[in-house]
């Protein structure tokens, strides 16, 4: 993609993220419709549906040869990365938007021929911006994130993970797990795998771990960390297929080959 059409392209959708991010807000004090997916953890409001149709409905508005694949309904049916395609979770955290009304994300990210061209994902209640273009670093609002730690250790570092890896899980032993949490510094989770990705970028973190996530999920948030030097493979290493679930690793390069050689493979199933 030519540098003007990305930035065209980028500040289009700035605009956009952001004025969803507004509309979100002034429904905060309204009650919500909630539905049950797939299952009772697995929660969807009409905010949801309702911003992912304002997204869509500009994107086919203005860019009626683009493609969209989204979480809600409202995207294509792809097989093929091929041409320009959004990735769009509208509210990504849903549970965190129910219960807590904060700590969830708009994310986008925006490929061309199956490669990540823009990111963004917005903490809606912080009123902030993680952003990214191919090439042109990372930023934070206006604020450019630095490269991550070249001297990251894992024993000093801080691991997001959730506690689905200290149950039966169909990738891991859970004694390796537990045997990574003794490693580490410290765990946390957040609830939102865009937030989670962004941190990992800005150095809240030092890496994000987590089964099955989305093409949605992840899509924005592999552009920003790659811009500040980091790695996201799934679990076992290998190359991320963004058309597909995936169990996810994002880090700092430097604690990533052991992550996944001295936990990992250690205790695949």
């Amino acid at each position: 993609m030519k540098a003007e059409i990305r930035n065209s392209l980028y500040e289009q959708a700035k605009e956009w993220i952001l004025e969803a991010g507004a509309r979100i807000r002034k429904q905060m004090r309204d009650p919500l419709v909630i539905s049950i997916k797939s299952n009772p953890q697995d929660l969807v409001t009409t905010v949801d549906e309702e911003t992912e149709r304002f997204l869509a409905g500009k994107i086919r508005e203005l860019y009626p040869d683009h493609h969209l694949i989204s979480e809600e309904g409202f995207g294509d049916n792809l097989n093929s990365m091929k041409g320009t395609v959004w990735l769009i979770d509208p509210i990504d955290g849903t549970t965190n938007f129910i219960h807590q009304r904060r700590n969830f994300a708009i994310s986008a990210g925006i490929y061309h021929d199956g490669i990540g061209e823009i990111g963004l994902i917005y903490d809606v209640m912080g009123d902030c911006l993680y952003s990214a273009k191919k090439g042109e670093g990372a930023f934070k609002n206006e604020e450019r994130l630095p490269q991550l730690r070249e001297g990251a250790m894992l024993e000093r570092s801080v691991l997001a993970m959730n506690n689905k890896w200290l149950i039966p899980n169909p990738v891991v032993q859970v004694e390796k797990m537990e045997e990574l949490i003794r490693t580490v510094r410290a765990t946390r989770t957040y609830g939102s795998a865009a937030l989670e990705f962004a941190y990992v970028a800005e150095g809240i973190v030092d890496g994000y771990m987590t089964i099955q996530l989305s093409p949605w999920d992840i899509a924005a948030g592999i552009i920003i960390v790659n811009e500040v030097g980091g790695v996201t493979t799934n679990v076992f290493g290998e190359h991320v297929d963004i058309l597909k679930k995936n169990s996810i690793l994002v880090c700092n390069k430097k604690i990533h080959g052991r992550i996944v050689n001295d936990f990992i493979l250690e205790g695949k199933k």
